[in-house]
């Protein structure tokens, strides 16, 4: 409430100081907002790229492994599944995006050769071969869509959090604080208009006395001067 604020000239500079700071600060959170905002879009649509080529990996993925079943059978779909040695491998790292860390995710040992599948030419078939790479292209896939997925998400957060302190700035504090300014400005106002009407006041009084004084004196002279005649 405006009428809690004590109307001095000390407040009232404080508050102006407060109010320079905070559109300062609401600038940069807008600026911060839209920058963001844009982030995401391309973010975004780099998503949308993303989950269509999932899709479409995990489509051609069941579609292999589907033939492999029914070409080789699920023994030898299971056997060659089975004789894998190397797993891959997930590291993440972060970036940075407008002060937003998100995570870079990085992987290795995804894509073998024939050889490094472990169940070796012999073992297996043209289907089965198709298959692996299949799901190779799909976990690749999978480990992209994580990191975009996982980006976009901290940058809506970002967003939305951004977005709060704006509106906190733009429709509480600010004109909480517009509104103490002009309390204290009208109030300073009247403490002036009834200063300077008391001033006055004082200031007629004085006059009046001074001219009471310089009658009375007068008064006394002229009394004074008769006396002197009549002698």
């Amino acid at each position: 409430m405006a009428e809690d604020v004590k109307p001095t000239r000390k407040n009232l500079m404080a508050i102006e100081d407060r109010i320079e700071l905070s559109e300062r600060g609401h600038d940069t959170l807008e600026q911060k907002r839209d920058g963001l905002i844009m982030e995401f879009m391309d973010i975004l649509d780099q998503a949308q790229d993303v989950r269509a080529n999932l899709n479409q990996d995990y489509v051609r993925a069941q579609n292999k492994i589907n033939m492999a079943r029914a070409m080789e059978g699920d023994v030898a779909v299971r056997g060659a599944a089975a004789a894998l040695k190397e797993y891959p491998e997930i590291t993440t790292q972060s970036k940075n995006i407008m002060g937003v860390v998100v995570p870079q995710i990085e992987s290795s040992r995804v894509k073998k050769s024939l050889d490094q599948r472990g169940y070796g030419l012999l073992g297996s078939s043209a289907r089965i071969d198709e298959a692996a790479d299949a799901y190779e292209e799909l976990l690749e896939s999978i480990i992209l869509a994580a990191e975009v997925e996982t980006a976009m998400k901290k940058m809506l957060e970002e967003i939305e959090t951004t977005k709060r302190r704006v509106n906190a700035l733009e429709f509480k504090l600010l004109p909480e604080l517009y509104e103490n300014q002009e309390y204290i400005e009208q109030k300073l106002e009247e403490q002036e208009r009834e200063e300077i009407f008391r001033l006055k006041k004082i200031k007629a009084k004085k006059e009046e006395e001074e001219k009471e004084e310089r009658a009375a004196e007068k008064a006394a002279a002229e009394a004074e001067a008769e006396a002197a005649t009549a002698d």
